[in-house]
């Protein structure tokens, strides 16, 4: 079953990148309590990911947080140390990546998209939502192949 509006996030272990090597973090208590941009790339360092929707929620940091957002977050499948590399790579300082290596918290939110075609196995599908104290409050899924929903624009667009 696929996250809806008004759904609390599951809670699964996510990982981030930290100073001193991965961190274990775990959804319920990261989203507790804030409001968050939270977006979802199918790989790290793939086209539209690094020419398109990271940078769009890195170039907007600024206007997301003067909305009220506590925290701008990127989840993928791929592990910490990836994340961690891309989110340097990218310049991303205001957005928080978390690893989920296993495709744990994309499963558990029921997006989930099949990329063994690029040879990228399960992934977590291309969305943005809004998440304030663990609960989705809006929730942008994208069709296969497209980018157009899940930005930091579109998001602004619907505060």
């Amino acid at each position: 079953m696929t996250i809806s509006v008004g759904d609390k996030l599951p809670d699964v272990k996510l990982m981030k990148a930290g100073e001193s090597g991965p961190e274990a973090v775990q959804s319920g208590d990261y989203f507790a309590g804030k409001k968050v941009a939270l977006f979802s790339v199918p790989g790290a360092f793939t086209p539209t990911c690094s020419a398109k929707h990271l940078p769009s929620y890195v170039q907007n940091a600024d206007q997301l947080k003067s909305k009220g957002f506590d925290e701008i977050a990127c989840t993928a499948v791929n592990d910490a140390f990836v994340m961690g590399a891309w989110g340097r790579a990218a310049g991303s300082e205001d957005v928080t990546m978390l690893g989920d290596g296993n495709g744990e918290f994309a499963e558990a939110l029921g997006l989930t998209m099949d990329g063994s075609g690029f040879g990228l196995g399960s992934r977590g599908s291309r969305w943005s939502m809004v998440v304030n104290d663990g609960t989705v409050e809006e929730l942008n899924v994208e069709a296969a192949g497209d980018y157009k929903v899940s930005s930091a624009e579109h998001m602004l667009g619907q505060l």
